[in-house]
């Protein structure tokens, strides 16, 4: 309920001025037919006024409304008792609320609801806050493009992220001393033992094995080494190296045991033993039967048969048969071999035949050697003969055979021996 002096709030707003208007005439004659005496309402000329006052603000929305006229409060608390007695009725309150309410001008505008303006403030701020996320990220794309480009390698790193790596120290180096070679073979006890008695093949094996005998005699560590003493089995003969003595014979001379021995040559004994080693391998590896040929020649022998070559080829006799004291056959170490099936062939058949590869193989493996060999020539002076075996012994061999080595000469490193001195 409104107080006398106060606007109510309205309600509700005629849709029309006519209708406005029919109201107001509608709400004063009621005022008229219900109007009080006037004892019974304090000040009742006043609130005419205050009515007309609240209705012309109501008419006036550009213009802000006064406040309106407080009631002069009663003296003494009897006239406030008084005035709460006098007080109007319910209907006469009601009435002239209705009154208050159709007061109002008529070109007055209907109230807009609240609800639009929180709606619209509500798109104010979402278009704020896009205009400011909008500006954030331009500003962003502006600094980024008046940067300089980063290398490629620099966008790389910041996508990935590369473990820390720290610079590896290089591991150190043990050093590790090699032990020196014996500085001379001599001092060896139980090489100079062997040497001294003639054992070749123990001193050999004494040393460290064909290979570091070799190493040891090319590299002037085996001084008690002599390559031209006829009667050892490391004994090089060449064009340039004849035997020692020149007319030299070695002892111990026999004939290979089980060996088909097609002139009846010799050899020394430690060589003997070994070509019927190699007969026999032969044999039992189903390549057929080899035989002796041609064996121990004496300086003598020798002549005749230089002399014989000689006369059929002149100088060239050279290239096929050693001058008299220059063969290895007088060392009785030399062996010509021929293949026998039945009958025994020549010795230029030797090549193609089973027996003669087989040889070319495995000569090696009982100490012998193919002394003259394809591509050596140049070294040794002589046309190739596969069918000319050198007995070196097992440790040699093996390390001749394991080096790939084509020549004596190459093998023990000395000046290759292709013609004689005179």
């Amino acid at each position: 309920m409104t107080e006398p002096g106060r606007l109510a709030t309205p309600r509700a707003v005629p849709e029309t001025r006519r209708a406005a208007r029919e109201l107001r005439e509608e709400a004063a004659r009621r005022a008229r037919e219900t109007a009080p005496a006037p004892h019974s309402v304090a000040d009742p000329p006043a609130a005419a006024p205050a009515l007309a006052a609240s209705a012309a603000r109501e008419s006036a929305p550009t213009t802000p409304p006064a406040p309106a006229a407080p009631l002069p409060a009663p003296a003494t608390r009897r006239d406030r008792k008084a005035a709460t007695r006098n007080r109007p009725a319910t209907s006469e309150r009601r009435a002239a609320r209705g009154a208050e309410i159709l007061a109002v001008a008529e070109d007055a505008q209907p109230v807009r609801h609240a609800r639009p303006r929180r709606l619209t403030g509500r798109i104010a701020v979402v278009a704020g806050l896009t205009t400011g996320a909008a500006l954030l990220l331009g500003s962003a794309a502006m600094t980024a493009a008046m940067l300089p480009p980063a290398p490629e390698a620099d966008a790389r790193a910041a996508l990935t992220t590369a473990p820390e790596t720290r610079e590896i120290e290089q591991l150190p180096v043990p050093a590790v001393e090699q032990s020196p070679l014996a500085a001379d073979l001599c001092a060896i006890p139980e090489f100079l033992t062997a040497l001294q008695s003639g054992a070749d093949e123990q001193a050999i094996v004494a040393a460290g094995g064909g290979e570091a005998f070799r190493a040891a005699v090319v590299d002037g560590r085996a001084p008690c080494v002599d390559l031209g003493d006829s009667a050892r089995v490391w004994a090089v003969v060449d064009k340039l190296r004849p035997a020692s003595p020149v007319d030299y014979r070695p002892s111990g001379l026999v004939i290979p045991d089980g060996v088909r021995n097609v002139d009846g040559g010799a050899l020394r004994s430690d060589a003997a033993s070994a070509l019927t080693s190699l007969v026999n391998a032969a044999r039992t590896a189903g390549v057929g039967e080899i035989a002796l040929e041609s064996g121990f020649r004496s300086y003598q022998t020798q002549q005749q048969t230089y002399g014989r070559h000689f006369a059929e080829r002149g100088d060239r006799a050279d290239q096929v048969s050693a001058r008299p004291g220059y063969s290895e056959h007088q060392l009785g170490l030399g062996a010509d071999v021929v293949a026998c099936a039945g009958g025994c062939g020549t010795l230029d058949q030797l090549a193609a035949s089973p027996q003669g590869q087989w040889v070319a193989q495995h000569a090696w493996e009982h100490g012998w050697i193919v002394r003259y060999v394809e591509g050596a020539t140049d070294m040794t002076g002589y046309l190739p003969e596969p069918w000319h075996l050198r007995y070196i012994g097992p440790e040699l061999a093996k390390a001749y055979h394991d080096g790939g080595w084509t020549s004596l000469e190459a093998f023990f490193a000395l000046e290759p021996a292709p013609d004689y001195r005179q």
